[in-house]
């Protein structure tokens, strides 16, 4: 990559700046007069800004597609010269080029105005129209119009133009100007922050849909899709901001922090007392101040990025982080049930009824498999025959296991597996296990290490859903998946919703234990995990993560693809659009049920829409 910084005396041309193009590689430099030139060498498509003053916002535009030019408030013979050259040489190589430049329309205008040869590009200029109405307006009181003018002059009239028509012809390539209306700003040229955000990213999606019907059908381009017609470089910036999130995020251990370090006394005490007595949760010391650390996370400059991929996520991500720092400050209170519903976007009717379904449909095994249980050391020796099985295929693979009394649940954390020193379970449970824990959340955790942006490691915001239904798929593709154990994740579910409607702890035991006819063993967990915190919906996600990644593949979604990090489906179109561009790498481990001989035919059944209740 040529990335060049040049002084207001030096005028380097194309020819200078690059020899050669070459595929895969870009060239990023300063030009005169504050100029600068960001282009993809594979990319036959130029988007054009002409530097003002008193036009805030618009430059910003057009700096998250794949290639721009920013022209210069002076030399225009400099500028003029060297978009003819660098047109040229884009022509040469793929036999045609579009160049797109970006301006803004007078204060109080609400029409998108595309100026170019309509009769000649009557499909992206189409596509362009289309896809620029489709930006969300009206919430903002906005109505966008766009109209087409089949006309010569592309820029704004009282300018003169970058390129003549006549080279234009000459070369086989189109100029194609487009005023767009600055509602973004107000009358006084401030940005209005939020709603520019939503505009920019519909806006460059818009133009890359359009730009990329030109591209496929004029040129000799072997780009396949329009995300690639997006940023594939992420600035220095955004990798630091990246780090910076994580770096918060790994300051605090969520889960941990608000799990109960007496639970094991707790439970003790409320068997010995026949169900009657239960004395409060305690909590560990929360090791950081959440209130420096969300000022940390505000001085994070995400409001500057203008990846609308990216900027969308670390936004995202903010809001989630600043939520978990509000509910540790709040353990033990009504406001962190409050907190947790808004977390976890509450409890839907449907999810409510396949949970009933499946307990209605599955009878407890109060006996299964006692004879053969394995304790916390024995199961810490799986899950180290698992490990060895990912460092087989990279040997960069490391995890640890770590056997606490202070745990009250099975989970790993930063890829590294925690486990209650009381902790036993039968030998399928175990088998299930191995593929949720280490299989799934360790496996996810340390591709995401793996990844340019550090937050698929330590998770995109909302990500807990998808990673507890792959996990739970995990459990059913490893054969491991038990009546017992889908009851748990349905129970966990009916309590969830009893929480809502304000059981008490006694309600919500007494409704699994009786009702639904659980264990007391069962339902104390499934009710004391409820409970933590103060109220704590986390496990419903369980059922609703492989509900909704059951639904995904029936739709003809692929797994492996999921493996990548740790994110929600939601983010599914980003997580493509950063794949195009080459910011998401494929997995670099993937499970042992992916080999088991009868993988296909349960995905398979899965896609024709197997009932969850029949996964056992």
């Amino acid at each position: 990559m040529a990335n060049t910084e040049v002084s207001q005396n030096q005028m380097p041309t194309v020819k200078e700046l690059i020899p050669k193009l070459e595929c895969g590689e870009r060239t990023v430099t300063r030009l005169p007069h504050g100029g600068f030139l960001f282009l993809e060498h594979d990319v036959p498509s130029l988007l054009i800004y002409r530097k003002k003053e008193h036009d805030a916002g618009t430059h910003r535009l057009i700096r998250a597609g794949a290639s721009y030019l920013i022209v210069g408030t002076e030399a225009f013979q400099y500028y003029k010269t060297f978009v003819e050259d660098l047109t040229n040489l884009m022509s040469d190589e793929f036999g045609s080029f579009i160049l797109l430049e970006i301006f803004s329309g007078p204060i109080g205008s609400h029409t998108f105005k595309v100026r170019g040869p309509s009769h000649k590009l009557p499909v992206s200029l189409q596509v362009l129209k289309d896809e620029l109405l489709k930006i969300k307006s009206r919430q903002y009181n906005v109505n966008l119009n766009v109209s087409v003018e089949q006309t010569k002059v592309r820029q704004i009239v009282s300018e003169k133009p970058l390129l003549e028509i006549s080279h234009i012809k000459q070369r086989g390539a189109t100029h194609i100007g487009l005023e767009v209306p600055p509602v973004y700003r107000d009358t006084q040229g401030q940005i209005y922050p939020l709603y520019f955000r939503d505009f920019q990213e519909q806006f460059i999606e818009a133009l890359q849909r359009a730009v990329f019907e030109f591209v496929r059908v004029q040129t000799s381009s072997s780009l396949t899709n329009y995300h690639a017609l997006g940023k594939r470089s992420i600035h220095e910036e955004i990798f630091k901001i990246d780090k910076q999130l994580t770096e918060i995020e790994n300051s605090y251990q969520f889960l941990l922090l608000v799990a109960p370090v007496n639970i094991q006394a707790l439970r003790q005490q409320f068997f010995d007392s026949h169900f009657k007595t239960l004395d409060r949760y305690h909590y560990r010391l929360l090791p950081v101040d959440p209130d420096i650390l969300k000022r940390k996370l505000y001085d994070l400059r995400i409001d500057e990025i203008d990846d609308p991929a990216i900027s969308y996520l670390f936004h995202e991500k903010r809001a989630e982080i600043d939520q978990e720092l509000t509910m540790l400050k709040e353990r033990g209170s009504k406001n962190f049930f409050y907190s947790s519903i808004r977390l976890y976007n509450g409890l839907d009717k449907e999810l409510i009824e396949e949970a009933e379904l499946i307990l209605k449909s599955i009878t407890e095994n109060h006996d299964e498999q006692q004879s053969n249980c394995i304790d916390t050391s024995e199961f810490g020796r799986l899950a180290e025959q698992e490990f060895e099985y990912f460092k087989h295929q990279d040997t960069q693979f490391t995890s640890k296991i770590h056997i606490r009394d202070d745990v009250n649940i099975m989970m790993v954390s930063k890829g590294e597996l925690y486990l209650p020193s009381d902790y036993t379970m039968s030998e399928n449970d175990a088998k299930a296990l191995i593929q949720h824990e280490i299989g799934t959340h360790a496996l996810t955790y340390y591709n995401g290490t793996q990844q340019p942006l550090t937050q698929m490691a330590s998770g995109l915001a909302n990500y807990d859903a998808l990673q507890e239904g792959i996990a739970v798929l995990s459990e059913y593709l490893s054969g491991g998946l038990s009546g017992n154990r889908l009851r748990i994740l349905a129970g966990r579910v009916v309590a969830g919703a009893a929480l809502i409607q304000g059981a008490n702890f006694h309600e919500m035991f007494f409704e699994l234990y009786s009702k639904y006819d659980f264990t007391k063993e069962r339902a104390f967990n499934i009710t004391s995990r409820m409970f933590q915190g103060g109220g704590f919906l986390k496990d419903i996600i369980y059922l609703e993560g492989l509900v909704r990644l059951r639904n995904f593949l029936i739709e003809g979604g692929e797994l492996v693809p999921l493996l990548g990090g740790k994110f929600a489906l939601h983010h599914i179109n980003l997580i493509q659009d950063l794949r195009d561009r080459g910011l998401i790498l494929p997995p670099k481990i993937t499970p042992r049920y992916l080999n088991n001989d009868d993988f296909n035919l349960k995905i398979n059944n899965l896609k024709k829409g197997l009932p969850i209740s029949k996964m056992i």
